[in-house]
């Protein structure tokens, strides 16, 4: 149907890895609890454009250029988890002045705190995030080549592709109004948000680590 093989198995594929945590979606997550919907779902866009440029990548045959070009590989993979870890670091130095800053009201460096973040832009951060991981133009490759018919292997690719962004849309929502309700409690408390803010930092060190050690 439509060029796509064994279709349940797909879907039941898609959600468990849709539901794993990544990058892009603590991302999302982050940016709708300290902004709210709105730029959460900036954010989410990001995403679905970053991940739409990946499957056509994949689809016109980019995924087995970087299987077997290992010094372009590395290049993006290094690209990738340098980006991760400037965004850590700055995740790190937001929360540190949030701690500072988490008794005063009125105070220049909570006053620089509000600027960074309202400096910042999702949709663009979000899509590098998603454009710099080589893994995931890899794994789109190696998944959907399962289920795609080869009698029509462009409706398939089509088919699995739209199927996968419709189940980015409806857990990155999840993710947003979650992160939303998160916000009003993260205004009020600066040491909470501070902490959360490290803890997001963190992992993003811990994904800069694990793309930088991944292999084609």
């Amino acid at each position: 149907m439509l060029g796509v093989t064994d279709l349940p198995t797909y879907l039941a594929g898609l959600v468990l890895i849709i539901l794993l945590p990544g990058p892009n979606s603590l991302y999302v997550l982050s940016v709708a609890a300290r902004r709210g919907a709105r730029k959460g779902y900036a954010a989410a866009a990001g995403v679905f454009c970053g991940d739409a440029v990946l499957m056509t990548l994949s689809a016109a045959g980019v995924a087995s250029l970087l299987q077997a070009n290992a010094l372009l590989f590395g290049i993006v993979k290094y690209a990738g988890a340098g980006y991760l870890t400037w965004l850590a670091i700055g995740m790190m130095r937001a929360a540190w002045s949030m701690w500072r800053t988490r008794n005063e009201r009125t105070d220049a460096g909570a006053a620089d705190v509000e600027a960074t973040v309202a400096a910042e832009r999702p949709f663009r951060r979000a899509l590098v995030i998603s454009l710099l991981n080589p893994k995931a133009i890899l794994f789109f490759i190696s998944f959907f080549v399962q289920f795609v018919s080869e009698s029509n292997p462009v409706a398939g690719f089509v088919t699995l592709g739209v199927l996968a962004q419709v189940a980015s849309v409806l857990y990155l929502s999840a993710l947003i109004f979650g992160g939303s309700r998160l916000a009003a409690a993260f205004r009020r408390r600066r040491t909470l948000s501070a902490g959360a803010t490290s803890a997001a930092g963190a992992l993003f060190l811990g994904f800069a680590v694990k793309l930088s050690l991944a292999s084609a």
